[in-house]
């Protein structure tokens, strides 16, 4: 089985729209045109069984729509497999309402983007959020690191998210990005070996401009395969998660780089998707 953690789509009237309008804000190419019918295309060419998506909450009055659309695509794309998890934004006041009911609808988890929803990850509003699902046996799933759409905002940086671990000490929660999206020798220093899944999106492969072009290493890190595979080997690969961010990588290309990175057997067949399986319930 293989799970891929990390995906986002958008109902099929906004996808054009939302696709261009962040691909031209990163400045990064997209791969995919953002709707569900194309990821399950992606799925099938790739050989991945299970895609989860993973939608934010830009601002407070989102959070209903959003996750009707969530169950809504459990129910019509499950043979399919397609998980949509819930969102919600640090700002919604009845954080605990609506993540007691995600959880009785049978979400699974819910994503949190602070640099998105311009809040640091270790903000009170976070916090509680993060504890609440922790209670209600929600997965939190957590942009980590820097943004490629705002490099200089640390809303989600290592010290962060240290301090969300110390405080916390949360069971099911997902730092995206291998742990911080730039900052992967601070993960290694302070991250490592804590009790947190990280995925692997966005953090493997060269980053293309909308023309195709290959942005810079300066301006947009890469983690090498070498860091890659370190980080695996002294985390646990028991704690990786594949993730691909998908429209905003390959599935298939990002697939093929981790089977061909050096991985042994066991631990590949873990990174690709017991551990999603274990954590989903699947």
């Amino acid at each position: 089985m293989v799970v891929d953690f990390h995906t986002h789509t958008f109902p099929e009237a906004l996808a054009e729209y939302a696709i261009a309008k962040l691909a031209k804000s990163a400045g990064v190419k997209n791969y995919l045109n953002g709707t569900m019918d194309a990821l399950c295309a992606s799925m099938e060419t790739a050989g991945i069984d299970y895609s989860v998506l993973l939608p934010v909450v830009t601002r407070p009055g989102q959070q209903e729509t959003i996750n009707r659309t969530s169950l809504e695509i459990n129910e019509k794309y499950k043979e399919k497999g397609l998980i949509s998890f819930g969102g919600i934004h640090p700002d919604n006041e009845a954080y605990r309402q609506i993540l007691c009911g995600l959880a009785r609808e049978g979400i699974k988890g819910i994503k949190l983007h602070p640099v998105f929803q311009k809040t640091n990850i270790d903000d009170i509003r976070c916090l509680r959020i993060i504890e609440c699902a922790c209670e209600n046996d929600l997965i939190v799933v957590v942009h980590a690191g820097y943004d490629v759409s705002y490099p200089e905002a640390d809303y989600s940086s290592v010290s962060r998210i240290v301090s969300v671990l110390d405080t916390l000490k949360p069971r099911k929660l997902v730092l995206a990005h291998m742990g911080g999206w730039g900052c992967w020798n601070e993960v290694e220093q302070s991250i490592i070996g804590r009790n947190v899944y990280m995925d692997t999106s966005f953090s493997l492969l060269p980053i293309l401009t909308a023309s195709g072009a290959m942005r810079s290493p300066q301006e947009t890190p890469l983690l090498s395969r070498k860091q890659f595979l370190r980080m695996v080997e002294k985390h646990g690969a028991n704690k990786i998660l594949f993730g691909t961010d998908s429209p905003w990588s390959d599935q298939k290309e990002v697939l093929t780089f981790i089977k061909e990175s050096g991985l042994g057997k066991k631990d590949l067949s873990l990174i690709l998707g017991s551990n999603a399986s274990e954590l989903l319930k699947l």
